[in-house]
This record gives C-alpha cells, sequence and structure tokens, in this order.
C-alpha cells in the first residue's frame, strides 16, 4: 500500500495568490489585460483567457479601454513611466516582497553603493528588480559567477555594495553565494531578499523528498520555482518527476513506490494539486494510517512468539569490533550488531559496553538453523527515548545529543537513542552560518515538532542559542559601566570601524579608535574572527549602542616620547616630507618632528631639496616639544655645531699640550 504525503507549503505563495485573485475580481467588473502572463502556469492562464483576460508585452499594446494588470514579478520603472505616460488605467499586483527590493535598490543607486543581484538573469523579476536600479549594478546567477565577477572587478571588494537576491532563489545557493561575498567584500550590506515562503517550501520539500521512495513536484515546467524545487527534490531523491497536470502521471510507474512525497510551486493551482492526488490515490484500497496498524499488529504477535512484550535482558559475554554476543538465558546465542548498538557510526563498541554489562534488548529475529537470536539495543533506547521527546515538546525542556550527520537540510542529533532533525535554518545562531563544524560535537537544542505516527521530531538549537545570548545581553546590560574590560570577537569590518561581540552584545570601534597612527582601514590593525581586549568608552542605554576603546594609553606614542625622548635628545629620523620651510620627519611611528630650512645646515641654503630627500635617514636633536599643540622642532644645524664646538675644543686643548711641552 502506498503512502502519499502532501507538502504544507505546496500550492499558491501569497503574491501569486493575490495577483489571481485581482485579475478574477476586476475581470468580473471591466475588461483586464495582464502585462505577460499573470503567472507561469499554461492550465491558469488559458483559464483566465476564457474569461476574457488578454495578454499584453508592453503598455503600448493593450487595447483601449482595458484595465492593465502588473503580474507579482513586477516591472521596471520605465513601464511605470510608459503606462502614465499612455494615460493608462491600472492595478498593481507586484509582490509586496518585490516591491521591497526595488525601494532597497533604488536607495542603494542614490547613496553610489553598486546593486549586485543573485538570481537568474533572464526572469522577470530580475529584469524588474534592473529597471529600479538609478546606479551601477550587476546579475550573476550563482556563486562561482559571484566570485568571478568580483575578481575582476576589484572595486567590488572596496566600495559600498548592496546585495539583494531573487524572491524564489535557491536558498542553498544563496548561502554559498553570501560565502564568497563576505569573503571578499569589505563594504557589502546584505539583504536577505529571499521570500520566507520560498525559504520554507524548498526545505519542507527537500526533507519530504529524502523521506519519499518517489517525488512528485506539480508546476509549469517554465516556472522558475517549481524548477528549483524539482532540482532540489532530485538531489536526494533519484525518482523525482516534474508534471503540469494529472495526464502526465501516466507515464510514470507508481507501484514500486510505498512513499510518495508531493509538493507544488508557487503557480500551481489548488485545482491542478487535487487531480493529481485524486488520480494517484485512484486504486489506493486502504488509508495508510490502517497500513500502519496492521503491520503494528503483526509485528506485535511476531514478537509475542519470543517474549510477552518482545524484550529481554542479556549479559555481554564477549565484544569484537562490529558485534557483541549476549547470553540472553536461551539456548540460541544472543548478538547485537554494532549499527543495533547505536546511531553513531563513529562510536566504538568498546566504548560502549564491556562484559558483564546487563542490556536491555529487543528481539528482532532468530535464526534456528545458526542458533542465533539478533538483537537489538538502540531500539529500546529509542522507545524510551520517544516518551522523552514527546515530554520534551509539552515542556520546552532542553535537550542533549550529539551530531552524527550534516547533510543540505541541516543535521541529525542523537538523544536518549532518537534522531532528531534539526533545520539548517535552525541548527546555527543565524541562517549564513555554516552546520560543518557541528559534526561529532554535543548541542543542545529544544523539540519543536513531532510526527507521533511517523516517529519524526524536529529539533531547534537556535532557540537555546538565542536564549543563551538573551540572558548573556540582559546579564551585560546589568553591569556594563564606562570604563569597564572585555575580551571580545571581531563580528565584522566597515569603512568606519570594527564591531566586536562581548558577550552577546555588539560594540563598535571607531577606526580612528584602532591605532595611535593613521590607517585607512580596520583590516590594517584587526581582521574577522581576532580576539581583542577593548574597553568601554560610552553607553547609549536608550539606543543599546556601545563604543570600544582599544588604543592603550601605553602605546601613545606621546607618552613613549615623553618618556624616553626628552628635548636634547639626538635621534635617527626618516624623511617623509619636504615643504618651502623645511623638511618633516618620522622620529617615532605616529610622530613626525620639523626641521626648519634654518635648521638643516651650518650654511645658508636655498631649499630643502638641496640638502634632504624623502626616505633619506639623518641624526638629528630634539630642540623644542610641545606637548599640547603635538609639535616637535628638530635640528641637523644644531648638531653639526656642537660637532665645531667639540673639535675647537679638541684643538686648543692640544695647542695648550705642546706649548706647555717646549
Amino acid at each position: 500500500m502506498r503512502n502519499i504525503t502532501l507538502a504544507k507549503t505546496a500550492g499558491f505563495c501569497f503574491g501569486v495568490d493575490r495577483a489571481v485573485n485581482m485579475v478574477y475580481s476586476l475581470s468580473e467588473k471591466q475588461k483586464v489585460c495582464t502585462l505577460g502572463p499573470i503567472i507561469h502556469n499554461s492550465e491558469m492562464v488559458r483559464e483566465l483567457e476564457q474569461k476574457g483576460v488578454i495578454i499584453a508585452n508592453t503598455p503600448r499594446e493593450v487595447p483601449p479601454g482595458y484595465t492593465v494588470v502588473i503580474r507579482s514579478h513586477g516591472v521596471p520603472q520605465s513601464v511605470y513611466d510608459e503606462i502614465h505616460s499612455l494615460n493608462l488605467n491600472y492595478s498593481d499586483a507586484t509582490c509586496p516582497f518585490v516591491s521591497k527590493i526595488h525601494k532597497t535598490v533604488a536607495k542603494a543607486g542614490r547613496e553610489n553603493s553598486v546593486v549586485l543581484i543573485i538570481g537568474d538573469k533572464n526572469h522577470p523579476e530580475v529584469k524588474g528588480i534592473e529597471g529600479h536600479c538609478c546606479g551601477e549594478f550587476f546579475a550573476v546567477k550563482n556563486h562561482q559567477e559571484a566570485e568571478k565577477l568580483i575578481e575582476t572587478t576589484p572595486k567590488l571588494k572596496t566600495n559600498p555594495l548592496t546585495v539583494v537576491a531573487q524572491t524564489t532563489f535557491d536558498v542553498s545557493e544563496w548561502k554559498k553565494s553570501l560565502k564568497v561575498i563576505k569573503k571578499l567584500c569589505t563594504n557589502a550590506v546584505i539583504f536577505d531578499t529571499i521570500c520566507n515562503a520560498t525559504a520554507e517550501r524548498q526545505e519542507e520539500a527537500r526533507i519530504l523528498a529524502e523521506r519519499s521512495d518517489l517525488m512528485i513536484v506539480i508546476g509549469d515546467k517554465t516556472s522558475s520555482n517549481t524548477c528549483k524545487l524539482y532540482d532540489i527534490c532530485s538531489r536526494v531523491c533519484k525518482n523525482t518527476y516534474l508534471v503540469e497536470t494529472y495526464k502526465e502521471l501516466k507515464d510514470i510507474d507508481l507501484s514500486s513506490a510505498c512513499n510518495i512525497g508531493v509538493t507544488a510551486g508557487a503557480s500551481a493551482p489548488a485545482r491542478i494539486i487535487k487531480e493529481v492526488l485524486d488520480t494517484m490515490a485512484e486504486n489506493q484500497v486502504n488509508s495508510s494510517e490502517e497500513q500502519e496498524q496492521d503491520f503494528a499488529s503483526m509485528l506485535e504477535e511476531h514478537m509475542q512468539s519470543f517474549n510477552t512484550d518482545g524484550r529481554v535482558k542479556g549479559v555481554v559475554e564477549r565484544i569484537t569490533p562490529n558485534e557483541i554476543f549476549v547470553d540472553v538465558g536461551r539456548k540460541q546465542a544472543g548478538v547485537v550488531k554494532l549499527s543495533e548498538l547505536t546511531d553513531d557510526p563513529n562510536a566504538k563498541i568498546e566504548d560502549l559496553v564491556k562484559v558483564g554489562d546487563t542490556l536491555d534488548l529487543l528481539i528482532m529475529r532468530t535464526n534456528d538453523q545458526e542458533g542465533t537470536i539478533m538483537l537489538s539495543k538502540k531500539r529500546v533506547d529509542a522507545q524510551k527515548g520517544w516518551d522523552v521527546i514527546k515530554e520534551a515538546l509539552e515542556s520546552k525542556e532542553i535537550l542533549t545529543g550529539v551530531v552524527t550527520e550534516i547533510n543540505n537540510g541541516g543535521v541529525i542529533a542523537v538523544t536518549n537513542g532518537v534522531k532528531v532533525f534539526i533545520p539548517a535554518s535552525q541548527a546555527t545562531a543565524s541562517r549564513n552560518e555554516s552546520t560543518e563544524d557541528l559534526l561529532k560535537k554535543e548541542v543542545n537544542f529544544r523539540i519543536i515538532d513531532v510526527n507521533d505516527r511517523r516517529r519524526r521530531a524536529v529539533g531547534s538549537i537556535r532557540s537555546v542559542l538565542n536564549e543563551e545570548k538573551n540572558k548573556a545581553r540582559e546579564e551585560f546590560w546589568k553591569n556594563c559601566e564606562v570604563g569597564k574590560t572585555y575580551t571580545g570577537t571581531v563580528k565584522s569590518l566597515t569603512s568606519y570601524g570594527a564591531f566586536v561581540d562581548i558577550g552577546g552584545v555588539d560594540g563598535m570601534i571607531h577606526i580612528s579608535e584602532l591605532s595611535w597612527n593613521r590607517i585607512k582601514h580596520p583590516s590594517e590593525v584587526v581582521n574577522v574572527g581576532d580576539t581583542v581586549e577593548v574597553y568601554v568608552k560610552d553607553i547609549d542605554t536608550e539606543k543599546h549602542n556601545i563604543s570600544l576603546g582599544y588604543k592603550k594609553a601605553e602605546d601613545n606614542p606621546w607618552e613613549i616620547l615623553k618618556n624616553n625622548y626628552p628635548e636634547g635628545s639626538v635621534v635617527e629620523v626618516e624623511i617623509v616630507g619636504l615643504t618651502q620651510f623645511g623638511a618633516f620627519a618620522k622620529i617615532i611611528p605616529g610622530i613626525d618632528g620639523l626641521i626648519h630650512i634654518s635648521q638643516i645646515a651650518d650654511r645658508r641654503i636655498e631649499k630643502p631639496q638641496d640638502e634632504l630627500s624623502i626616505g633619506q635617514k639623518v641624526m638629528a636633536k630634539i630642540t623644542a616639544i610641545d606637548f599640547d599643540k603635538k609639535r616637535v622642532s628638530l635640528s641637523i644645524r644644531a648638531l653639526l655645531q656642537d660637532n665645531n664646538d667639540d673639535a675647537e675644543e679638541t684643538a686648543e686643548n692640544e695647542e695648550t699640550a705642546e706649548t706647555e711641552a717646549e
């Protein structure tokens, strides 16, 4: 018997439903013309044509007396301008999520930010978004194109960049693209514009495909979101088929599939979905619930032939690398394979049990010819653990488990012998973080959904992380005060500073606070991921903004100068600038001094360039320091005079000595 499961998110999304209802409503009162097919579904377009709705490709093709409907994909600003210039009546069915993107890219253009659109360049939605860009823009279809574009367009790495996505874009490809952009671009502002309904639809389709022997995707073959659903399902279920109507089912062999999953694109009408389901269920005699009950009854009857409840206690007698042998008080030898001992593929038997341990086991089958009973420990644990899972759903208790598997949709964590699926969107603190680091790690999570009939549980690590973060924030604001020091982690860099996580709260180190020296970008001092010692400079409790300090007083070059280079000191300096009135020379990093033209030589010179050049190192004397005005005066001439005075004194001493000798 087949079990057919329809995805909860199958069918019209909010934007498409709104557009179609708008056309139906208008067509009852007036003549309607849609600007392009209202949705990518030929069946629905034909149905609307029967109601007198026609299609125009441009505003100039709209016949007199017709009301124009702009479809949910949206159109460029130039189309609106043309509609107004032709004085056409129109109704705008642009999806609100798409309209928001239009406003975002238009604002970015006004602020001289380059726009990067991640999506299908030929899709009407992307064309519409491009038409609202009032500055420079680019469109790429995947992370490979994004990386190539950024590498060949250097300004994208440092200039302001605004990143948006087609609302129906593949979520997994979006994450890959973001990883490239965050790695290469320092001034990117990212807007996650993929529609929540799209993300949920894709995620549910992937999970359903994983659990199904055969997958049916309903929708028009020209629909972008339908094709993405097909691609996602195909990756995890090789028997995936895309059908536009129930008629195409006749070419698909459904007989060998026990579990069939069904989803539908955002442009698939409910009528077509129902026709497909009715056709598939036509030959079903018993419902899937009856089938499961019959199977459960047979299993229970089978188990009772061995034991009243199918369980036995066994004492471990011998351990091998792949199985253990136990004594269950019968003439047959009890065997528990590693795969029936635990779900952790990396576990070692010797770490789980030892000789002499008593285990609760479930009888799987017997082999009288070989004299063995195949047993399972993990299934007993799962039965016990399932009750814990259901209780945790009600109580919101935090459970602890080990991540044993990572897949495209998320991670699998095992707790109390039960596998819990944690979607990627719930596995990390933010949607863009990688889940790879979670493998083999112990994690805390809550149960957010349970399917008792199918023994399926869904968990959320993010729920626990967010709660911990909120508690950390509350604790932080209770104790935070100006001057207090923290050890933090650099989370991101902008052209004007660095944002640092100091315990669940982000503070900003302004670029001027990163170094005593002048720097052009924060990356000259810190990088994302660095651990830094900071102190609180200022707190805005209303806006919850924190200004951080990073420069240390002892590193202040003026303090170093005061302590190590008093007036009269002779130092080696490097010429860093030449003017008409003198030369500027670097004394120590962060402090330059002025050698006035009159102090460059022991004679009059026309210009500093006659004696000095950029990069030249010379000895000079510190003749004056003004700490208030941050000025230092240097003199080469003073050293020359000192040397001359020393030479004259030496000559006089030698002459006196010769006279006395005579």
